[in-house]
């Protein structure tokens, strides 16, 4: 009997709780789920006798050893910034250990250790990383085994809601975790395009925007994502002439999105005076410049060069931010009170569904000819707790460790799936759950 331990109950873990649970029945797996919110962890466990739910604090070192003691093997749904911590514990019993973010340095340094005492340390086995990478690289070495050079990869991906449920002026819903899409952005980009480097600051990002579309989901824009160039190694793709990953939203999401970042209420690096005593208004009031004979409306738009009959300002508008709603306790930074206003507006509602939607873009000479391929990818969720977030984030993890329990997979040390033996089985085992790319290709 194989004990599995999944730390964190959250809304991204759904689809991989329930699947290792029904996988553990037919395989004789047990499958503890902790939480601090015990109550969630029971939600999830709910009706499977194989199922376990525990009360568990990340910060409690013993707790957290006690638990990793008595499993096999250890799946982290924490925060990223949690994972060396557990993986920490993972060496000091010998246990194995999945999680879906990216390689910290951190985790990195654990390689040897795990090698050594032939554990698995499974990682960047989510949606972005994770079918991303098994994704590309199931073209890329497609290319390669018939003898084309690669000359350009582009990268995008996007969560939003599903159309027939984009009902706001934003075109646009939390997917995912909302102060991360506030705080999106702020380290800019770099990339390489027609063997040029590029680089953009976070104060033009949402200005610099391509558009495509995907299958029949219709049209986006995309923003460049942090660090494309690291997916030259990653990739073993040294000798591209292009190569930039980014983010999908709808048309005019940008544009609007800019206004904040050129307001400067994306900031997290510092708290407001007496945030308590703000309105909504007078917060945004807070970061234009003094202007006596001008409403804060009049003044907004005047600060950022826009129409006030215009649809920026309606989006501006639609948020209540120059309304006298107050701010509430609790919030202190710019960023934490423009998530505090946005949050309620954004939310997901009751029967609502989500997209994502993920494109790749390859370029290769084969034979003294150009081709270009297209592989593109999306899914609707379930419902609103098997999302496609969820679905994308928990289904390749799960399907990893299905894989590796019955031995299917092997590997010992810091892994990312980028190599056949994980993607090939991977990707096919997600195909049922509405995970599956449709390419094109032509000369260019």
């Amino acid at each position: 009997m194989k004990n599995i331990l999944i730390l964190g109950a959250g809304l991204s873990a759904s689809t991989l709780i329930r699947y290792l649970l029904q996988k553990g029945e037919q395989n004789q797996w047990t499958v503890t789920v902790a939480d601090m919110d015990i109550e969630t962890a029971k939600k999830k466990t709910d009706g499977y006798k194989n199922g376990k739910a525990v009360s568990f604090n990340i910060k409690d070192e013993k707790n957290l050893a006690e638990l990793i003691m008595q499993n096999d093997l250890i799946v982290s749904m924490m925060p990223a910034l949690f994972h060396p911590v557990v993986a920490q514990q993972c060496l000091n019993f010998s246990k194995h250990l999945f999680t879906a973010s990216y390689v910290s340095p951190e985790m990195k340094s654990f390689n040897e250790e795990a090698s050594a005492k032939n554990l698995i340390f499974f990682n960047e086995c989510g949606v972005d990383p994770g079918i991303d990478h098994m994704s590309a690289m199931k073209v890329i070495d497609e290319i390669r085994d018939k003898g084309g050079r690669i000359i350009g990869f582009e990268s995008n991906c996007g969560g939003l809601v599903a159309p027939e449920f984009d009902n706001n002026p934003w075109n646009y819903k939390f997917t995912w975790n909302a102060r991360n899409v506030i705080l999106a952005g702020q380290a800019g980009a770099r990339f390489l395009h027609n063997g040029k480097y590029k680089y953009i600051p976070y104060t033009r990002l949402y200005e610099r925007i391509d558009n495509t579309s995907v299958l029949n989901f219709g049209n986006f824009e995309i923003y460049a994502n942090r660090d494309s160039l690291s997916y030259k190694e990653v990739y073993g793709l040294e000798n591209v002439e292009t190569i930039v990953r980014g983010t999908m939203r709808r048309p005019g999401y940008c544009a609007a999105w800019n206004c904040f970042v050129q307001l400067g209420v994306c900031d997290d690096t510092y708290e407001l005076e007496h945030p308590e005593k703000l309105t909504y208004r007078s917060f945004i009031e807070s970061f234009l410049p003094e202007n006596p004979g001008l409403s804060v409306e009049d003044n907004f738009c005047q600060y950022l060069k826009l129409n006030r009959n215009g649809e920026i300002f309606k989006k501006m508008e639609w948020l209540g931010l120059f309304t006298e709603t107050p701010v509430g306790a609790g919030f202190k930074t710019p960023a934490q009170i423009l998530q505090s206003i946005i949050e309620p507006k954004w939310q997901l509602n009751k029967n609502d569904l989500d997209l994502l939607v993920m494109q790749h873009t390859f370029d290769y000479e084969l034979n003294g000819k150009k081709y270009r391929r297209v592989s593109s990818m999306g899914i609707i969720g379930t419902d609103k707790v098997h999302t496609a977030m969820a679905i994308t984030v928990g289904m390749p993890m799960a399907l990893a460790i299905e894989l590796y329990l019955t031995g299917k997979i092997q590997g010992k040390g810091v892994q990312i799936p980028v190599k056949p033996e994980y993607y090939k089985p991977i990707l096919e085992g997600l195909k049922p759950f509405g995970v599956e790319f449709f390419e094109e290709e032509r000369e260019i």
